[in-house]
């Protein structure tokens, strides 16, 4: 079954840039995207009117540096700067050595057509999706604002961010949103193929813990939680990477492009949509093999089933 397309923008944009009824959304509170028909692929509008977020979480550790002391009064001794602490973050990352994998399948949807060997260098990658809690302290540190706060969306991560949920993955991030805390940290988004080649694990297996469905490895829409789970519920790939399948599709770098070889069209080929992959809490078997790929707009896409992890 074809993946749908996740766009939150404004009704006039999608009016200028789509054709096309919207997905029907599921039952469930801020719902995940629908999945569509092979030949679909709908925008979904978000909900005009906005409300004020809850305050930044105050037991957070902020991480603002201490002043610097610049100009010492006269026979004063003079003090050193204090320096800047590092960021209170989790920061376990897991080694993916180098070497050639092959990425996509066949007899799936078209764009992920063909298979085709890749050579990827060693990189390292978060071993779990950034979380609630450590999205707060980067805006706690910085003061930064995601592009659905700027825009004065309905909801935020915010709303997600509730008692209980610290170890939850943030969701409702944009593209742009997850760059600006991987560059916080000194790190970046993975690339599609270092996406791929880590959720595969060493075996290159079709799901992350095997070649074989199993409801009960993977928070879909078969755990019946409809909502994210905490992070590391479910057991480990190869590599030791959790949460590869579910819970949250996961931002990459790359642009949604057509694979080498593939002369399938797709309207939303180009460098307009970022790739994300792994699939959210609601999506079925189909979107959460380790090769699938969704498209979304860098921008304005912040549902509340895609979040993020960083790599270096």
């Amino acid at each position: 079954m074809k993946r749908s397309l996740f766009l939150l923008v404004c009704v006039s944009l999608v009016l200028a840039a789509c054709a096309g009824p919207a997905a029907t959304q599921p039952p469930a509170e801020g719902a995940a995207t629908a999945t569509l028909p092979p030949a679909t692929k709908a925008a979904i509008l978000p909900t005009p009117t906005p409300v004020p977020p809850p305050p930044t979480p105050t037991r957070l550790p902020t991480n603002t540096p201490a002043p610097t002391n610049t100009a010492a009064p006269a026979g004063a001794a003079t003090e050193e700067a204090t320096p800047t602490p590092a960021p209170s973050v989790t920061d376990v990352m897991v080694e993916i050595p180098a070497g050639p994998f092959t990425m996509g399948a066949d007899r799936s949807n078209p764009d992920e057509a063909p298979p085709h060997e890749v050579d990827v260098p060693a990189f390292t990658m978060d071993q779990f999706e950034v979380t609630n809690v450590d999205f707060a302290a980067f805006v706690d540190a910085t003061g930064y604002q995601t592009d659905a706060e700027k825009r004065g969306a309905s909801r935020t991560w915010r709303d997600e961010y509730k008692e209980g949920k610290e170890n939850h993955p943030v969701v409702r991030v944009s593209w742009n949103d997850a760059v600006a805390y991987c560059t916080w940290l000194g790190k970046r988004l993975p690339g599609e193929a270092e996406w791929e080649k880590a959720a595969r694990g060493p075996e290159g297996f079709r799901y992350p813990w095997g070649n074989e469905w199993d409801a009960t490895k993977v928070n879909g829409k078969e755990s019946g939680l409809r909502g994210t789970a905490a992070v590391g519920s479910y057991p480990p790939n190869g590599y030791g990477l959790l949460d590869m399948s579910g819970n949250a599709w996961e931002w990459t770098s790359d642009w949604y492009q057509p694979y080498p070889g593939n002369t399938t069209p797709d309207q939303f080929y180009g460098e307009k949509f970022r790739v994300v992959r792994g699939g959210g809490w609601f999506e079925e078997s189909p979107q959460l093999v380790t090769y699938n790929r969704n498209a979304a707009d860098p921008a304005a896409t912040a549902n509340d089933d895609v979040g993020f992890r960083c790599a270096k």
